[in-house]
């Protein structure tokens, strides 16, 4: 029961971005991509949710190729948290976490489906904002929302694309917290493009770092940031200390 991606290459126009990326990432696993801009953090996120068509390669759960399925199909297995979340809708909080329900309802919304909306504002801690209209809160209580409104699909893959970049520190930690308690609990494969090494070094269960659309390194955190492969994917000097089985970085100047 694993989500498998096999020499995936993508090109804008003629350019590469990803270059024969393969990994193989187990229910119950959060996955940090790290990478400088530009490295194909988002591409990739892109081609495993099915919003680019790789030139080649494969993206399959279980042996199912994903790109196969049915759009309301590929919506019941995979959720998508964009890092822009685009324009906002004038709806409540709970109405646009009850979006994510659209893969399910067809003739109004079920018991199952209020309940899906129910635990997923709980999990994000958004109840008491259920009845606030989404174009009152703040951009880092509206990455809740959005993240809520995935969470309600009750996918079994779920992509997050910078999803603490407009928030603060505390709910950095909890955003991510969640994220991993979640992945756990629910038997999820969550990956989530990052650029905090140190973040992902602390909540990360396995780390792949990129580069000009290759992967430079993958496995646990405290294998994969070290200070070699900061030098060789960021072109940064850095000290990089292992506290509690987790890396800590302190970058020091660029090397170029």
């Amino acid at each position: 029961m694993s989500l498998g991606i096999s020499d995936l290459c993508f090109f804008y126009r003629s350019k590469p971005v990803l270059r024969g990326v393969s990994l193989c990432v187990d229910p119950g696993t959060l996955v940090g991509l790290v990478g400088p801009n530009g490295s194909g953090k988002t591409t990739l996120l892109k081609c495993v949710g099915n919003l680019h068509a790789p030139k080649s390669g494969s993206v399959q759960l279980d042996g199912l190729n994903l790109r196969q399925l049915p759009a309301r199909s590929l919506a019941k297995i995979v959720g998508y948290v964009p890092q822009d979340t685009g324009a906002i809708l004038p709806l409540s909080v709970i109405q646009t976490v009850l979006l994510g329900r659209t893969p399910y309802v067809r003739f109004g919304a079920k018991e199952t489906d209020m309940d899906a909306v129910l635990n997923a504002l709980e999990i994000m801690d958004l109840q008491s904002l259920a009845f606030r209209m989404t174009t009152e809160l703040s951009g880092g209580e509206r990455q809740r929302v959005v993240i809520a409104r995935a969470l309600a699909q009750e996918p079994r893959i779920m992509l997050l694309d910078e999803p603490t970049s407009s928030l603060d520190i505390k709910h950095q930690l909890e955003v991510l917290r969640i994220m991993r308690e979640t992945a756990s609990r629910q038997r999820l494969i969550v990956m989530l493009a990052i650029h905090d090494l140190n973040l992902a070094g602390r909540f990360c269960d396995r780390v792949v770092m990129l580069k000009d659309g290759a992967i430079v390194a993958q496995g646990r955190s405290s294998e994969v940031i070290n200070a070699e492969n900061i030098r060789k994917t960021y072109e940064v000097e850095a000290i990089v200390r292992i506290e509690q089985n987790m890396p800590f970085v302190m970058p020091l100047q660029v090397t170029k």
